[in-house]
């Protein structure tokens, strides 16, 4: 059986998707959480991030991103702290537990990337990167609703 660019895509996701929570598993969150810990530790630096962030850059939907926040709080990797500008807002800010998961997650995710590219040229890494995107791109452009 042959399958098209659609149906390679999806089992790769879900391969990855399964290996990457195999990675997390130990720490009490999965893959797409771990993401978002590492989106936060990494910008947190820069300034507040806030829920609306996380929203806007991993495409979540509000309550999505809701269970996703409150469930690193309950884990103790993230707390939520007012901003004084605006008592409304509540700025992610991630614990030193977070720091530590992160750097062992990535260590995980390093290992799993090194297996995934293992017998591919650097060429043909640059080939699939730069298709993915074209694919991306596509798939943006002619999503319903975006004219």
């Amino acid at each position: 059986m042959k399958l098209d660019c659609g149906a390679w895509i999806i089992m790769l996701a879900h391969k990855v998707k399964k290996r990457l929570n195999e990675t997390t598993s130990d720490f009490g969150i999965t893959g797409v959480q771990s993401r978002i810990l590492g989106y936060i530790l990494e910008h947190c630096q820069e300034g507040p991030v806030f829920q609306k962030d996380v929203e806007d850059v991993f495409g979540l939907s509000r309550s999505t991103a809701t269970g996703i926040l409150q469930l690193l709080e309950k884990n103790g990797l993230l707390t939520r702290e007012s901003v004084s500008w605006d008592a409304r807002l509540k700025s992610l800010v991630p614990t030193e537990r977070a720091v530590q998961v992160d750097e062992s997650v990535k260590k995980g995710i390093q290992n799993m990337e090194a297996e995934m590219i293992d017998g591919i040229s650097p060429g043909q890494r640059q080939v699939f990167l730069e298709v993915v995107a074209k694919i991306s791109e596509n798939l943006d452009r002619s999503s319903p609703g975006r004219g």
